[in-house]
Formats: C-alpha cells, structure tokens, sequence
C-alpha cells in the first residue's frame, strides 16, 4: 500500500511540473507576442504559435492530473505573473512596490491552490 501511495505522491507531483513548464509556454507566448508586434516577421509569428503550442501541450498533459479549474488558474496566475516580470526585465516597463505586491498576491493564490490540492 505505502508503494501505492509513494506511486501516486509522485504521479501528482509529476502533473504540477508539466503544468509549470505549461506556464514558461504562455510566458513565453506573450513575450513572443511583443516582439512580433515590434517587428513583424514569419519567424516571430512561428514562435508566437509555438511558444503556445508548446504550452497547451504540457497544460492539457497536467490536467490529466489537477482539476480543470485549479490548473487553468494557476497556469494564467503564473503566466501573467511571469509576463509582468519579462515587461519589466525586457520591456522596460514599470516596477512599481505596487505591482510588485500584487504579482505576491497572484503567486501566493497559486502556491495556495498546489498547497490545498
């Protein structure tokens, strides 16, 4: 039984890791995005449809595992939290002590749903 168990603790946890991976896919979709719209070109465009490509991917492989509502929310809580820090480290846009608390609070929401699952 405790194999059993020690099976499916590794199974889960195997489920959030693609579910992570899924979020660097929309992160870096959105990125993409950006630099499309900068400079539009097909080799942009392809990595705009790959990047979410490549996300969709590991999400619907993480939902075999997590609920649909806890994995879509912590998929666009992460990737809208890593696409405000890409903004900030690669867009110069703004890092106000606001934002800052409040991609905590998008974070903490995510940690909590993983904590409570």
């Amino acid at each position: 039984m405790k194999k059993k168990n020690q099976l499916r603790e590794e199974r889960n946890d195997l489920y959030w890791i693609f579910l992570v991976i899924a979020s660097f896919g929309e992160i870096f979709g959105v990125m993409s995005i950006n630099l499309y719209i900068q400079k539009k070109s097909i080799s942009r465009l392809a990595l705009v449809v790959v990047s979410f490509g490549f996300g969709f991917l590991f999400l619907s492989m993480a939902m075999r595992g997590i609920p649909l509502g806890t994995a879509y929310a912590v998929w666009t809580g992460l990737g809208a939290a890593g696409a405000v820090l890409m903004g900030v480290l690669f867009f110069n846009e703004s890092a106000s002590w606001k934002r800052i608390i409040f991609l905590f609070f998008i974070i903490s929401g995510a940690v909590g749903l993983k904590i409570l699952e």
